[in-house]
């Protein structure tokens, strides 16, 4: 499968004590350790729970915790929440 923004889209967002988790519109299921996070990895279930998918499911926002990750730069390995300096 070639990298398309179209299938780079997050439906859904969990975490565990080691992982946050992405589900795919595609089905495909992504994790990333939480110590890439640090705002995330210190927060509650609750508030990991408590985000908002932008851009159709490009971007995830945790308004509370002043946190932002742009899910195809995730699927590149880039876990800084600044998108706009790896977009070509």
């Amino acid at each position: 499968m070639n990298f398309s923004l179209n299938n780079a889209k997050a439906m859904k967002v969990w975490s565990d004590e080691d992982n946050l988790w992405l589900l795919l519109i595609d089905g495909r299921q992504l994790s990333i350790p939480m110590v890439c996070f640090p705002r995330l990895k210190n927060a509650s279930t609750e508030q990991i729970l408590d985000y908002n998918l932008s851009g159709g499911g490009l971007g995830v926002h945790w308004d509370e915790l002043d946190e932002d990750l742009y899910v195809p730069n995730l699927l590149l390995g880039i876990t800084t929440n600044s998108h706009r300096e790896h977009i070509a």
